[in-house]
């Protein structure tokens, strides 16, 4: 990405010592419920941003990197533990955390990836009952809470 091309996207890990920025809109945006997939974010699925190299600066820092299988590496924030990447060994793209991003209510996922492991009771999500932060812990409670994250923006 030039210096002087504005990102389309931005984003980073929980305490902001990884920042990146994109200079492409993704089009291929997904949902992987691999049993790795699972592993690697701690999580009953990864959704994932498919966006090619050239189109993709990291801003501040750089990410460690675990190799996840033969064919795969894994980047992530060494310091807060955030995982930020999927990456194929070989291929000029990197699949970005969706939930790295500033703003994921821009990244939305348009497939699905890893069917054969996902779990059961993840298509009645929806369907549960829902509280926000507030109902959940009450205002004065909520209030107090001092957040250590890096904001959603640099």
């Amino acid at each position: 990405m030039s210096g002087t091309t504005q990102p389309v996207l931005t984003g980073g890990c929980q305490c902001g010592a990884i920042r990146f920025a994109v200079s492409t809109q993704p089009t291929r945006i997904g949902i992987c419920h691999c049993r790795m997939c699972q592993k690697a974010t701690g999580a009953p699925f990864a959704s994932l941003a498919d966006i090619p190299e050239e189109h993709v600066t990291w801003t501040r820092g750089k990410p460690a990197t675990f190799q996840s299988s033969s064919i795969a590496m894994r980047d992530f924030c060494a310091a807060c533990g955030t995982p930020l990447t999927y990456r194929m060994i070989g291929r000029p793209r990197v699949e970005i955390m969706t939930g790295a991003f500033d703003r994921p209510q821009d990244v939305i996922p348009n497939r699905q990836f890893g069917t054969e492991s996902r779990l059961d009771w993840v298509m009645s999500v929806a369907d549960l009952p829902g509280a926000t932060t507030s109902d959940n812990f009450g205002a004065e409670k909520t209030a107090q809470i001092v957040s250590h994250q890096h904001p959603d923006h640099d």
